[in-house]
């Protein structure tokens, strides 16, 4: 007789879904890119090349998810550590890169912070009641940018590349201005910065409300708590 039993995923199965080799090829990239950037300065060109395969790799990973019907919870994770450690990595290359800038040194901190902060609360908060903190049920409690945020996929995408490659084109003019030389590309990054940064700050205004939202909500769920 036949078995029409379904084999069972196992933990193995999970760790190699396509999304989540993805996920590791990121990791790989990003490594990669932080140890051209602090060993290697003047591979600097290799170095963003790396940083960005893994920035674009985190839209890949996704569309395998869907495609392949591998979500799971592992790879949720492993993206966003991925995606915070990216950054917070990059922000602490441009802390050295400006280091006798004291005000940069501590903006470029206070960024770091607060990417890592609003969203291990908003994944904290979210991860309580079982849903993805990207996801439509996750943020009903939300503050309203928030649940607009992510409802939005045009300002979400804007606001994330915007946030990163304001990062990217300041790196890149931190090493054009030690090298002096392609002015072309300077004044590339230049004119840029005037599209990206409007998009860093707008991010950074989501993630002061993301956590503001996500404290308040596991705030609410324990006040529920002590009611019952």
């Amino acid at each position: 007789m036949a078995n029409n039993k379904t084999s069972s995923i196992t933990a193995g199965d999970v760790l190699l879904y396509i999304p989540n080799i993805i996920g590791y090829l990121r990791v790989i990239c990003t490594v990669l890119s932080l140890i051209f950037m602090i060993c290697y300065p003047q591979r600097w060109i290799v170095a963003i090349t790396l940083y960005v395969l893994s920035f674009v790799g985190d839209l890949f990973d996704g569309l395998a998810a869907r495609k392949f019907d591998q979500c799971s919870t592992f790879g949720g994770l492993l993206d966003m550590v991925t995606d915070r450690c990216s950054t917070a990595g990059l922000l602490c290359v441009l802390s050295n890169e400006h280091s006798e800038q004291p005000l940069l040194v501590l903006l470029f901190t206070m960024l770091i912070i607060l990417d890592i902060s609003s969203h291990w609360c908003q994944m904290y908060f979210t991860a309580s009641f079982k849903q993805h903190h990207k996801s439509t049920e996750g943020n009903l409690n939300s503050f309203a940018l928030v649940r607009w945020y992510y409802s939005y996929y045009y300002f979400f995408g804007y606001c994330c590349v915007g946030t990163e490659f304001t990062y990217v084109a300041i790196y890149i003019l931190a090493r054009l201005n030690a090298l002096n030389q392609f002015d072309t590309i300077r004044i590339g990054c230049e004119y840029f910065l005037m599209i990206a940064i409007p998009a860093c700050i707008t991010k950074q205004i989501v993630n002061v409300s993301q956590l503001c939202s996500a404290c308040h909500a596991v705030a609410m769920h324990d006040a529920a708590q002590k009611n019952k």
